[in-house]
C-alpha cells in the first residue's frame, strides 16, 4: 500500500461509530470508497482478499484495554501490516429523537463498553433510566432515531448522522478517554522513518526455553530499544501457550531495530512483523495524525524523536561499530 494512495477503505461498522470518525479524520479517506463491515475479522479479511485496499479496526481504548480480536486476526491468517495509527478521543453524547428532559428519558441504547465509560454521569443525571445494551455505538443511534429507545450514548458522528438532537455533551467519566486505531494493509515496504515511529510485533517464545521472556526483552534493551506496550494472548494451542505484541520505539529501517529483529528472530520460536509507522501521540487532527506531531512537521520540518536514541545505539555507533570489528576480522588492531 505504501506509495499507491489507496482508494477503497473498509471499516469496523455500522455507520455511525468512533471508527468511521477516525477514519474521515484521514484525508485520502475522503475521496476514496467507504465501507462500513460487521466486524473486525470480515475488514481485514476484505484487505486480504483485495476487495479493500486498507481497514480501520481499533487496536486499543485508554479505558478498557487492547482489543482483543483485532490482536488475534493480526496474529494469524495471511500476512497483514499496519501502515498508520490515529488515536481518536472518545467524547459520548446522550442524544434522543427530540430535545426531551432528561427525567423523561427511561430507555437509553448504549454499546457494553460505552455504558461502562459513561456509568457514573448516567448514576448522577439519569438514575432512573433503564439502559438497553446494543451491538455499537451506531446502533444505538438507530434505537434512539427509530424510536425503539428514548435516547442513545453515541459518537457526535452517529447523532450528526441520524439527526438526532443532542442532550448532553461529554458524559463519559474519563474526559481524557482515547481508542487507538490502525490502518492495515497487504504487506509492502513500510513508510519512510520520521524520527517518531513505532514497530509493532507479534513473537511466539519457545516454552522449553529458561527465561525465554527475559531473552525477547534483551534484544531490545540492549539496543536502547524502548518497549512502550506489551500485551499477552492466548494462542488456542492449549493452556499456557502465549502470543506477546510488542509495540517498540523506532523503525525496521533503522540499524538498531534491525539488529534487535534479528536478534528475535534467533531466539523466538517464530516472530510476525505487524508494521514500522508514524506514531500518533495524541488525539487527531485533520489527516489521521497526532495534533501536536501536525505541529512539529509543518514547513517541510522532520519529527524529532520522542526519546533520542541512548549512547551507543544510534545508526551512526552502529555502523561504526560494525567497521572496526571489520578491521579487526581483517588482522587489522591498531
Amino acid at each position: 500500500m505504501p506509495g499507491v494512495p489507496p482508494t477503497r477503505f473498509v471499516y469496523l461498522g455500522p455507520e455511525g461509530t468512533f471508527a468511521e470518525q477516525a477514519l474521515r479524520t484521514i484525508s485520502m479517506a475522503k475521496r476514496a470508497s467507504i465501507t462500513p463491515a460487521r466486524s473486525v475479522p470480515e475488514a481485514l479479511d476484505a484487505v486480504r482478499a483485495g476487495e479493500a485496499d486498507a481497514a480501520l479496526v481499533p487496536l486499543e481504548n485508554s479505558i478498557g484495554g487492547a482489543v482483543g480480536i483485532t490482536l488475534d486476526e493480526l496474529a494469524s491468517g495471511d500476512p497483514l501490516v499496519i501502515t498508520r495509527e490515529v488515536v481518536l478521543a472518545v467524547d459520548f453524547v446522550l442524544a434522543a429523537r427530540t430535545g426531551v428532559p432528561l427525567d423523561a428519558v427511561n430507555t437509553i441504547a448504549a454499546h457494553p463498553q460505552a455504558a461502562t465509560q459513561c456509568r457514573g454521569w448516567l448514576r448522577a443525571h439519569a438514575p432512573t433510566a433503564t439502559v438497553v445494551e446494543v451491538l455499537s455505538n451506531g446502533a444505538a443511534a438507530v434505537g434512539a432515531a427509530t424510536a425503539e429507545y428514548d435516547a442513545a450514548i453515541c459518537a457526535p458522528i452517529g447523532a450528526e448522522r441520524h439527526r438526532l438532537a443532542v442532550l448532553a455533551k461529554d458524559i463519559a467519566d474519563h474526559p481524557d478517554a482515547v481508542t487507538r486505531f490502525a490502518l492495515v494493509g497487504r504487506p509492502g515496504p513500510p513508510p519512510a522513518p520520521t524520527g517518531h515511529d513505532v514497530t509493532s510485533l507479534a513473537v511466539y517464545i519457545s516454552h522449553d526455553r529458561v527465561g525465554a521472556l527475559l531473552a525477547v526483552l534483551t534484544e531490545l534493551a540492549v539496543r536502547g530499544i524502548i518497549l512502550t506496550r506489551i500485551e499477552s494472548r492466548p494462542t488456542g494451542e492449549r493452556l499456557g501457550r502465549y502470543a506477546f505484541f510488542l509495540d517498540c520505539s523506532g523503525h525496521v529501517a533503522e540499524v538498531r531495530m534491525g539488529e534487535a529483529l534479528q536478534g528475535l528472530r534467533r531466539v523466538c520460536a517464530d516472530v510476525r512483523f505487524l508494521g514500522s509507522y508514524p506514531r500518533a501521540a495524541g488525539p487527531a487532527g485533520t489527516d489521521g495524525v497526532a495534533k501536536d506531531a501536525a505541529q512539529r512537521g509543518a514547513k517541510g520540518t522532520v519529527a524529532k524523536p520522542v526519546v533520542n536514541a541512548p549512547p551507543g545505539t544510534s545508526d551512526v555507533d552502529f555502523a561504526d561499530s560494525a567497521a572496526w570489528l571489520a578491521r579487526v576480522r581483517a588482522g587489522d588492531i591498531s
